[in-house]
């Protein structure tokens, strides 16, 4: 097989259910590169696709030895246990969190006096959207001076004292009780997040639609000026994870991944273009963890489809 590129997409997993989203590749592994189906997300072309089974150490399978001398009659797998690496082309507020290994932070426009905080100072008031918002137009009437296209705009509700998984569509942080008091702390870490496109006639447009859909009521809007993340933090970030590599003579290797989480902190690859100039990249590692086959009750950690051309 001849490609040149990996295409990688991502879909959220149900934290509080740990219900991953499943690819069915009898189904729909011919889908169009550029419009994946529902709910997945495409993140774009990546390069240093690397997969890697076991812990670099041991190859999770070994000879069961019977008689004398002993000698190997059959194999068992002793572990199981697979990696990836990937090098994303772009940055943005899902790559970022894919590859930050916790909360990935929106930086909430700030009110004039608030004091310093690494993750963003105590933030302006949000607005409470108006009837007729979509997950691709918010409609907040003459507030849309407060806006600029290419600003970022954040959807969810107040923080009022729930515990547990936290943020609309995507898990952005896990709470324990007494930890938060801020009421914007679940637009803080949101991942329903966009950037608006237009502003027109009252609403804002959006650039792609939220990852939670049609806002519900209560959620309200922030704007955030950039994205922050940190190293440290215990929270994990969990995905279903799908890797197309579409070979030059039209057939196709799917690799599915039902969770995914990350295994390291936040890190970046380089690579020179013209002194001084650099390509900065986000590096991305991820440790993937089982779900149960229903169709023979096996535990597995990746489905690898090859559709012949």
């Amino acid at each position: 097989m001849i490609a040149r590129h990996i295409r990688a997409y991502f879909a959220p997993v149900n934290r509080t259910t740990g219900a991953p989203t499943i690819f069915d590749a009898a189904r729909d592994g011919r889908f169009a590169l550029d419009a994946p189906p529902v709910p997945w997300v495409d993140l774009g072309w990546c390069r240093g696709f690397r997969r890697k089974s076991g812990d670099g150490a041991k190859s999770g399978i070994a000879a069961l030895r019977t008689g004398a001398p002993a000698i190997a009659s059959m194999q068992v797998r002793t572990e199981t246990e697979t990696s990836i690496e990937i090098e994303f082309t772009s940055w943005g507020k899902l790559p970022m969190a894919l590859a930050c290994g916790s909360q990935q932070m929106n930086l909430l426009a700030a009110t004039g006096n608030a004091a310093p905080v690494g993750s963003g100072g105590a933030a302006a008031t949000p607005l409470t959207l108006l009837s007729g918002s979509t997950a691709t137009s918010l409609i907040v009437g003459p507030a849309t001076s407060g806006f600029a296209v290419g600003d970022l705009a954040v959807v969810d509700v107040d923080y009022t004292g729930q515990t547990g998984f936290v943020g609309s569509g995507v898990s952005g942080a896990w709470v324990n009780a007494g930890e938060v008091s801020d009421v914007n702390y679940i637009r803080r870490i949101s991942l329903n997040v966009a950037r608006i496109a237009t502003i027109a006639n009252g609403a804002l447009q959006l650039e792609t639609p939220l990852l939670a859909g049609v806002p519900a009521a209560g959620m309200k809007l922030s704007r955030a000026v950039g994205l922050v993340d940190r190293e440290g933090g215990s929270f994990f970030q969990e995905w279903s994870g799908l890797f197309v590599m579409q070979g030059e003579q039209g057939d196709r290797v799917i690799y599915h991944y039902p969770r995914l989480q990350t295994m390291q902190g936040a890190a970046e690859s380089t690579e020179t273009l013209t002194a001084p100039l650099e390509r900065i990249r986000l590096a991305g590692a991820f440790r993937a963890l089982p779900v149960v086959d229903p169709n023979d009750g096996e535990k597995v950690l990746c489905f690898r489809s090859y559709l012949p051309a």
